[in-house]
């Protein structure tokens, strides 16, 4: 048997708003969420992105420590249906105060693209492909 990917595992310093930031992006959530140690949502194909308090870490792995925020150290990547659409999402995200690491620009590999940050720091992509590409 071989192991097969199932989870994307990110740790909230702020359930809260870990779920609005990612709400935005169109991921579903149970309601009342906010006040769980984990909470999960359905990704297409079949995985699943898991979200747990640090308070949760710690009742299993007393010495984790979180990393600094903007670390760089993952990321997550939003599909959008068009260049327009990574532009009109990065500025709702940077609207409601999320920081925008990079703007939306046209890269050389034929994608339109953008970075925004989640409320702990990790970085979330925006893309969609270039007309013609």
């Amino acid at each position: 048997m071989t192991p097969r990917f199932d989870v994307i595992g990110l740790v909230a310093s702020d359930m809260a708003a870990a779920l609005a930031f990612y709400r935005r992006l169109g991921l579903v959530f149970p309601e009342g969420a906010e006040d769980q140690p984990h909470v999960e949502a359905g990704l297409p194909g079949g995985p699943r992105l898991a979200i747990d308090t640090e308070e949760t870490i710690r009742s299993f792995h007393p010495g984790w420590r979180p990393g600094a925020a903007g670390s760089g150290r993952m990321s997550l990547a939003f599909l959008c249906d068009s260049p327009a659409e990574v532009d009109s999402v990065y500025e709702d995200l940077v609207g409601a105060g999320h920081h925008g690491e990079l703007k939306p620009w046209d890269a050389v590999w034929g994608m339109r693209y953008a970075v925004v940050h989640d409320p702990d720091g990790n970085g979330v992509d925006l893309f969609a492909h270039l007309p013609g590409k």
